[in-house]
């Protein structure tokens, strides 16, 4: 990605103020209803499925942890540190742009939610597609963080909740 490339892109969302608010309103609803429905998904499981418990806890944790460290020692400037840009998305972070962890962390629990509720975890799968989108329209990821971030939720859900 340039810096042309990022203004090409964003273009349409800096000339139409309402396409921007969705995107921004997006990006905020999309992280919220993940992160509330997996504290959800651990209540239910322990009032009905209390052994499935400890696999829907450890394996997002266990590879969120994984990841992060893994973050802090590759630590890549973000977009906006890295090209002359106005990210749509303020952030004031530097560095630790790769992978990107929230689309990791979207990934990860639909993998929790597939092994549970499989429809629901197709929803946010999906979730995860246009988290992608948003952080990269957002201008704080560049399209390899969102893309690694997603295989790694993919990869962590599959040796969490398949091989093990």
């Amino acid at each position: 990605m340039t810096a042309q490339n990022y203004e090409t892109w964003t273009r349409p969302l800096r000339t139409h103020p309402g396409w921007l608010r969705i995107l921004l309103v997006s990006n905020k609803l999309l992280t919220a209803v993940v992160y509330i429905s997996y504290p959800a998904l651990l209540l239910v499981l322990l009032l009905t499925q209390p052994a499935a418990l400890p696999q829907v806890i450890l394996t997002p944790a266990v590879s969120f942890i994984l990841l992060s460290l893994f973050r802090d020692r590759v630590n890549l400037p973000r977009p906006y540190e890295a090209l002359d840009i106005q990210p749509l998305i303020h952030k004031t972070t530097n560095g630790h742009s790769f992978p990107s962890r929230h689309v990791f962390s979207v990934t990860v629990i639909a993998c929790a939610f597939l092994s549970i509720l499989p429809w629901l975890g197709m929803v946010f799968l999906i979730f995860a597609v246009f988290m992608s989108i948003i952080r990269v329209l957002g201008g704080v990821h560049f399209p390899r963080d969102v893309v690694v971030g997603f295989l790694f939720g993919l990869l962590s859900g599959w040796i969490g909740f398949v091989l093990l």
